[in-house]
């Protein structure tokens, strides 16, 4: 048998048999919070999948990325960035990024350049000396670099001093680098086979991904107003052959939080849907018409159950 089928998403896709010396394999990017993670995968598969934002611990699931070329196949995992957790739902996503380095064939431990090495970061070096998984150190935001900044690779080079990881330098933004990047990649995985169909760029459905666009423009236009607080729950999604309408609740925390997103007469509200109805649009290449109505669901970070209708479990 030549291929095989695998059905994503509800459609039938076509997995090629792999040709000899294709190499393939899962890359988890893991790192502290807002050092460019889910920049960095979606400059490396060429589409946004991945929400961004300046607010930090921006990822929560292990969103997986798909890049394919004629001589490989490599799976991002993104991970929540690794941090002190606050609440259950810190301790869930904490949890599911160290799972993540036990779970795949090679880690991309990603550090800002631009400011030297500190605790947060010789705590993750250390949890990655313990794992048999082969490590590579990525340096990004080399663009902020300014004036002398041998002080700071020196400081990420005697971090690693124990190490025999490879380093390399790069930038998420403007992409200078991330071809260096890419090719130290696929020489440090094995021959393996196709995973998914080489057109996929995700494994999440696109309900997922709108909902995560959705929380993204929260994230942007409220800033440290409403951090974390907020989880968005699809609710129901019509397709017709001119438009597709998707209806989504954002459920928050307390009254206040409630108020914060609605606006003054609903002013905040709307700029969000427009906003994510335009990214929403992209995504699916097509017209959309999105209605957003607000929930308030007191304390849901620390119910494990309410994290589990969100989507947020602790994975295997």
């Amino acid at each position: 048998m030549n291929n095989e089928q695998l059905t994503i998403n509800n459609q039938s896709a076509i997995i090629p048999l792999a040709p000899e010396g294709f190499k393939s394999g899962f890359v988890g990017i893991i790192g502290r919070p807002n050092v460019g993670k889910s920049t960095l995968m979606n400059k490396l598969i060429g589409q946004k999948i991945a929400i961004t934002s300046p607010v930090a611990q921006t990822t929560r699931n292990r969103l997986r990325g798909i890049f394919t070329t004629p001589e490989a196949q490599i799976i991002f995992v993104d991970t929540p960035g690794i941090h002190k957790p606050h609440h259950e739902l810190g301790k869930v996503l904490v949890k599911n990024a160290q799972t993540a380095i036990n779970s795949v064939d090679l880690i991309l431990l990603v550090v800002d350049s631009s400011t030297e090495a500190g605790g947060g970061d010789r705590f993750i070096v250390e949890l990655l000396q313990h794992s048999q998984t082969p490590v590579i150190l990525g340096l990004n935001k080399a663009d902020l670099q300014t004036g002398n900044h041998q002080a700071i690779d020196d400081s990420y080079a005697d971090l690693i001093a124990d190490t025999n990881w490879p380093t390399v330098k790069f930038s998420a933004v403007t992409g200078k680098g991330t071809k260096e990047l890419q090719n130290l990649l696929i020489k440090s995985l094995d021959p393996g086979p196709y995973y998914y169909p080489p057109d996929l760029v995700t494994d999440q459905p696109e309900r997922f991904i709108m909902g995560e666009l959705i929380r993204e423009q929260i994230l942007l236009l409220t800033r440290e107003e409403i951090p974390h607080s907020v989880a968005i729950a699809i609710e129901k999604v019509e397709e017709t052959p001119k438009i597709t309408k998707v209806f989504a609740a954002i459920n928050v925390e307390r009254n206040s939080q409630k108020g914060i997103i609605i606006g003054k007469k609903g002013s905040m509200l709307k700029e969000i849907g427009t906003q994510a109805r335009q990214q929403i649009q992209k995504l699916i290449a097509g017209d959309v018409y999105l209605e957003l109505f607000v929930k308030v669901e007191p304390k849901w970070r620390q119910s494990r159950l309410r994290l589990a209708e969100f989507g947020y479990q602790l994975e295997d």
